[in-house]
């Protein structure tokens, strides 16, 4: 854990404890309100939070193998497909070692094994974070949200005749929750961002150790 204080006149001092930093995992669609409960909780925590969610690898990945770690359900990009979890894996073992280091990591992300192989991803994640704090947020938002999100956000909707919602859009509703294990749930639909944050905060301070990613790395190995 990393500790902020003045001394002598307001001078900055960084002084590194054994603690390690705290990880907050946030899973959910696109376009579920995850990146504004990240803002929200970089601006409201106490302590430095860091964002290194599935937006910030992206960006860092080059433009032939996007979009990389953001690959949506249905098995369509089989040549960039077995890149994916060893970026997955790069991301995970940044965040483990932010950890180690006392610094809070906050991140969103949509984890789904609807490749064309499964891939036992989020299995292979949460071993990476072993004996880290670790706390797993599911970010519920309902279909018709989403929709309503992403034309206003400008999204044209392309989607069959018998159907209002795409079948990627359904695909994501689908298996981004699968198999829903997990330490805390918010729905955005109801609570505002700061509202969600707060929830996830009062159930840092007042609840029993997580034990979702426990429960997810111990899966890996049946």
């Amino acid at each position: 854990m990393l500790r902020l204080y003045n001394k002598r006149m307001g001078e900055a001092v960084v002084e590194q404890t054994q603690k390690p930093g705290q990880i907050i995992i946030l899973n959910g669609t696109p376009r579920s309100g995850k990146s504004s409960i990240v803002e929200a909780i970089q601006e409201t925590f106490d302590g430095v939070w860091m964002n290194l969610g599935v937006d910030r690898f992206m960006q860092m990945t080059p433009a032939r193998y996007l979009p990389g770690i953001g690959l949506r359900p249905g098995g369509e990009r089989q040549d960039i497909e077995p890149l994916v979890p060893i970026l997955y894996s790069a991301m995970y073992e940044s965040i483990a070692a932010h950890s180690r280091l006392g610094l809070n990591v906050v991140v969103d992300v949509g984890h789904h094994d609807a490749y064309a192989t499964e891939r036992g991803i989020l299995t292979d994640s949460a071993r990476r974070l072993n004996g880290l704090p670790v706390l797993f947020v599911g970010v519920r938002c309902p279909i018709e949200i989403i929709m309503e999100r992403r034309q206003n956000t400008g999204w044209k909707v392309v989607s069959a005749a018998d159907s209002p919602v795409p079948p990627p859009i359904l695909l994501w509703q689908r298996e981004v929750h699968i198999p829903g294990i997990y330490d805390l749930e918010v729905d955005t639909s109801l609570l505002s961002p700061g509202a969600c944050a707060e929830v996830i905060r009062q159930h840092l301070v007042n609840s029993p150790v997580p034990s979702a990613f426990q429960r997810l790395a111990a899966l890996s190995h049946k």
